[in-house]
């Protein structure tokens, strides 16, 4: 069992570490005496398979002896202070970050996972190894799937495809990737798999004929060039031929009439030379080339890929340095195998490094484990596009991003003030998806800020985070400013200042209310969870009550100038849209904030006698636009509506929506929401549509 791991890892390893792995061993075995897995095996199976993956990756002794202690702390009675003590703190800090959580009681499923993945992603920023040992445990355990019943099967696989695949591949670990891709989807859809393997296996003899010929004319061209090469047939894996066959829509055949080839070399420059010699041979498609040495991908992988059209098939070669293949298979496991610490190598450390801080910056914004692992599965990781910026500078995103994502991805402080943008120097939408080899100048203004909108149209996890985290503070600011105004007002009206209210009475209301601080207090306020007179009275008062039987009286009191732009806590009824101008009153919404009504709305008609309402007023000279409803009848003639919409324009009215309700032989009732910026404004525009002479009625709708 330990034999077959000995001998691969002392092909790489000194006899001091080959002892320290063999001393792991001892103490997992020990450990897990007695124990055994589904299939009847012993436990100890298990770490030694995984510590063998990971031999496979040339990884360091305390990779492969965090590997088999990976489970003791979690399944057997050693602690992380005796791994401490027997080994290294660097060991038992790994196994420690690879242990399973500790069960806990959590909502769902899909939380308890994203639980799981968020503690995954702190240990991994602290130490990649960590990811690494996860990996290799997951790739053992999907391999002896066997006797564990159907649906944890399915549950295991899903996890699978959905977050160990993407970040194997997000580190450039092609090997683990796309065995951890086809043990997910044989899985998942075993009878498909099936169907797959053996279709592929039927064409095989066929396939590989063709795949000959066309590698011995490769050869025979490079011979001829005098470029040493050597040139591998790639086996389509499983995985891949159904996806694209489902997203795609190909057919199998399709696919399999694809023959790929991998042409290895000595170096960059021979890259390119091989690219010349194959091109010379074989016709290049068009639009099929990509130049991934020159620009890599986010996972460090570099490779030329050119697809070729030559005795009667469609041929995709990939061609690459030894350096670079091996890069392409282990990833970020390379690091280790470079003793020279290779720029290769670095680079692509520099390229995970920057990832890890990525995370730790989505984990630091994000409210909950769901919400982080929503940002990061973006991020695991679709097909990226590079755009330049103005200086020259590449810029890697996924598919389908905005200006706003470039934006963010340049600097969160330019995102949250960009306004505009300039694609190839022409101005275009801030929504419209860019394209690789766009140069893109984002246009910024200091009183810019980033717009709820913003989250339909971002596709990148720092762009979405960046913005939630921006609109939690700024609604945090706003119900600040918004409670403390309010609270003044109530204080005032009962002829108290805040000098008058000693510091002990102020901590019992803060102990009564259950607040940490009085900001949070006046944040309860803003957000309609406390009433600023209720918290008044209590600031005056020796014993503190809720004076739940006085708040219709109370009512009175608080009294607030609204100029429109109050933020995202003051917002404005749907039912009556109150202008300028009207009479209103405003409801506490718990959470929300305060919604304004106008005094006429069938709303607040209905409400009843101790239900709180906060009456306000308008301040003067307002410049902002307010929307209004209007329910126009009048006479069908051809053109009705266009001169209708040409009245409301002459008026400077601003039409949102117009569109007829109903309609007969000879009448018509047309709905216009608009906006005015008052009364006097919705005055003037009303006397313009009473001027059409088919006109029958007008009225402004103030609640449905």
């Amino acid at each position: 069992m330990i034999e077959s791991l000995e001998a691969a890892v002392r092909t790489y390893l000194d006899d001091n570490k080959v002892s320290m792995i063999l001393q792991a061993f001892e103490c997992a075995k020990d450990a897990h005496e007695g124990q055994y897995r589904r299939s009847g095996d012993p436990y100890i199976i298990h770490p030694v398979a995984v510590a063998k993956i990971l031999a496979g990756l040339h990884m360091d002794h305390e990779t492969l002896m965090a590997a088999l202690l990976h489970d003791v702390i979690e399944d057997t009675e050693v602690t992380k202070e005796e791994l401490a003590e027997q080994f290294n703190d660097t060991v038992a800090d790994l196994v420690d970050g690879v242990s399973k959580l500790t069960q806990i009681e959590f909502k769902s499923k899909a939380e308890a996972q994203a639980h799981n993945f968020q503690k995954m992603t702190l240990a991994m920023a602290k130490d990649i190894r960590v990811i690494l040992v996860k990996l290799a445990d997951r790739l053992h355990n999907m391999r002896t799937l066997g006797p564990l019943h159907a649906e944890k099967r399915r549950r295991i696989a899903t996890e699978t495809l959905d977050i160990y695949a993407p970040i194997a591949n997000r580190l450039g670990i092609n090997s683990i990737r796309v065995e951890l891709e086809d043990l997910g989807f044989a899985a998942m859809y075993p009878m498909r798999a099936k169907y797959i393997g053996q279709a592929v296996q039927k064409l095989r003899g066929n396939h590989n004929e063709i795949l000959a010929d066309i590698q011995h004319c490769l050869e025979d061209k490079l011979k001829e060039r005098g470029i040493n090469a050597e040139i591998l047939g790639r086996e389509k894996h499983l995985n891949s031929i159904y996806k694209k066959m489902k997203y795609q829509h190909k057919s199998f055949h399709e696919i399999m009439d694809v023959y790929a080839f991998r042409i290895i070399t000595d170096s960059e420059d021979d890259c390119y030379r091989v690219l010349g010699a194959a091109h010379s041979l074989y016709k290049p498609l068009p639009f099929r080339f990509k130049d991934y040495i020159a620009v890599p991908k986010a996972n460090g992988y570099q490779s030329l890929h050119t697809t070729l059209f030559g005795m009667h098939v469609n041929i995709e070669i990939q061609i690459r340095t030894k350096d670079m293949e091996d890069l392409a298979d282990y990833g970020i496991a390379a690091h280790w195998q470079y003793k020279d610490e290779s720029d290769l190598a670095l680079a692509n450390q520099a390229r995970i490094d920057r990832w890890l801080s990525g995370l730790k910056e989505l984990r630091e914004r994000a409210v909950d484990s769901m919400e982080f692992i929503e940002h990061v599965k973006i991020d695991l990781f679709p097909d990226e596009i590079y755009v330049f910026t103005p200086k020259g500078a590449i810029l890697e995103l996924p598919a389908g991003a905005t200006p706003i994502d470039f934006a963010y991805a340049i600097h969160t402080d330019i995102g949250h003030a960009c306004v505009a943008c300039r694609i190839n120097k022409q101005l275009a939408p801030l929504s419209v998806p860019l394209q690789s080899g766009q140069t893109v100048e984002v246009v910024t203004a200091p009183s810019a800020k980033p717009s709820r909108a913003w989250l339909n149209i971002v596709t990148t996890g720092k762009a979405k985070s960046s913005i939630r985290h921006y609109l939690k503070d700024q609604r945090e600011a706003e119900s600040l400013a918004l409670g403390k105004s309010l609270l003044d007002k109530s204080l005032s009206g009962i002829n108290v200042s805040w000098k008058d209210i000693p510091e002990a009475q102020i901590q019992k209301v803060l102990e009564h209310n259950q607040a940490e601080s009085m900001d949070v207090l006046l944040r309860n306020i803003g957000l309609g969870q406390r009433m600023p007179f209720i918290i008044a009275r209590q600031l005056m008062s020796d014993a503190i009550q809720d004076e739940a039987e006085n708040e219709a009286q109370d009512t009175s009191t608080v009294s607030m100038m609204i100029k429109g732009s109050e933020g995202m806590n003051l917002s404005f009824a749907h039912c009556c849209h109150p202008i300028p101008g009207d009479p209103i009153v405003g409801l506490p919404d718990t959470g929300s904030g305060i919604t304004i009504h106008s005094e006429g709305c069938s709303k607040i008609m209905n409400l009843s006698n101790n239900q709180v309402q906060m009456h306000l007023s308008w301040v003067k000279d307002i410049t902002d636009e307010f929307t209004v409803e209007l329910k126009v009848e009048l006479e069908r003639q051809r053109g009705i509506i266009a001169e209708l919409a040409a009245a409301i324009t002459h008026a400077e009215g601003n039409i949102e929506r117009i569109g007829v309700t109903e309609q007969n032989a000879k009448l018509s009732v047309v709905s216009v929401v608009l906006h005015v910026q008052g009364r006097r404004h919705l005055a003037r525009v009303m006397r313009r549509i009473r001027s059409i002479k088919a006109v029958l009625r007008l009225t402004r709708v103030i609640s449905k």
